[in-house]
């Protein structure tokens, strides 16, 4: 095996203490907007939006660089149509058959249900594939270590680069999503990881009137 080369870091840009305040505060101002909605304008949006969100996820660090995500930017209305069919029969499962009333309780002030028309209103669905292993040009697996970590950071950047763009988004989980490989085409080293759903709010969408936890709630410092 070759030893490991290395380049000097590209475009690293050093802030003053000042300046990385007012980044930060300000990121926090406009990322602290994001809500998750439910309620989709059939508006379009320009793919080349999306194509940089992609790229933006695709910066996400991964263990030992195998990037193990796919990423299938859905727009036709066939293929939305199938795949929201098929979504809410699982939905319906959960909601009247297999999700325990703990949880239902839980999902009670969020007001959801099988019913998913943003499936098809929203212009865009990007199904997230993570890649569990690889495969060689000759057929042998190659395991990817830490790939649903890995494929949590890029969707997170993802979720973020959405709305930085002017969009919002939805993260959908159909349990389970197996469904998504017949419709999609996708090779059974993926496994669907999450819908999200991104396009513009509906005029007059709501969301649910919640909080996020303070700072002191979720952080420790020692």
């Amino acid at each position: 095996m070759p030893p490991p080369t290395f380049s000097p870091l590209p475009e690293y840009q050093q802030h003053t203490p000042d300046d990385m305040k007012r980044r930060a505060a300000e990121f926090y101002a406009d990322i602290r907007r994001r809500r998750t909605v439910r309620q989709f304008s059939t508006r379009p949006v320009p793919r080349e939006v999306i194509e940089d969100c992609l790229r933006a996820a695709g910066t996400a660090p991964s263990g030992a660089n195998i990037q193990p995500w796919h990423f299938v930017v859905v727009s036709d209305p066939a293929i939305k149509r199938t795949i929201r069919v098929e979504a809410e029969k699982e939905e319906h499962e959960f909601y009247h058959h297999k999700a325990p009333q703990e949880w239902l309780d839980a999902l009670a002030p969020l007001g959801t249900d099988e019913h998913k028309p943003f499936l098809e209103d929203a212009p865009y669905l990007i199904v997230i594939f993570a890649e569990s292993y690889g495969v060689l040009p000759d057929g042998r697996r190659v395991k990817h270590y830490y790939a649903q970590e890995s494929v949590g950071i890029a969707t997170g950047l993802l979720v973020a680069a959405v709305h930085h763009a002017g969009l919002v988004s939805l993260t959908h989980t159909p349990s389970p999503m197996g469904f998504l490989n017949e419709i999609l085409g996708r090779p059974a080293h993926e496994r669907p990881f999450l819908i999200l759903v991104a396009g513009y709010p509906a005029e007059g969408a709501t969301v649910p009137a919640i909080t996020k936890k303070p700072l002191e709630h979720i952080a420790t410092f020692i």
